[in-house]
């Protein structure tokens, strides 16, 4: 069985960042609401979703279509003023990662179309009963 591969892989930048008593208190969640405005006016912007952990600890990833638009954004002006609030002001500690995709698949519930594109890597076993990984990835 052949994997699908991306055939034009997409640059994404993950931040993590814990919660620290400093950052409720200066604005830290207006400035990453404007952020969250801001980076959708990017060229090559793809996406951004939030996530925060039960222990407080927050991701923010965000996609881009190239590494261009990437590094257009991690330049952009007023992104550069926040990240330096980041440094100065809201955070003890961050961690940025940028990565690219080389591999991506999905699982659809209930799906009974052969599975073809992002959807070729995991199926649905054809009586139902749970999903069926590609040999090597379970």
């Amino acid at each position: 069985m052949t994997y699908p591969r991306v055939k034009d892989p997409k640059a994404f930048s993950s931040a993590s960042r814990p919660i620290s008593v400093r950052a409720r208190i200066t604005g830290r969640t207006s400035n990453s609401r404007r952020m969250h405005e801001l980076v959708e006016t990017i060229p090559g912007f793809i996406s951004i979703k939030g996530f925060t952990g039960e222990d407080g600890e927050e991701i923010d990833i965000v996609r881009f279509e190239s590494e261009e638009a990437l590094e257009a954004w991690r330049n952009q002006p007023e992104h550069r003023t926040v990240q330096d609030l980041g440094r100065t002001v809201f955070y003890d500690y961050y961690q940025v990662e940028a990565c690219r995709v080389f591999r991506e698949y999905e699982f659809i519930l209930g799906s009974t179309e052969p599975a073809s594109g992002l959807h070729a890597a995991i199926r649905p076993n054809p009586d139902g009963a749970g999903s069926t990984p590609p040999s090597g990835l379970g």
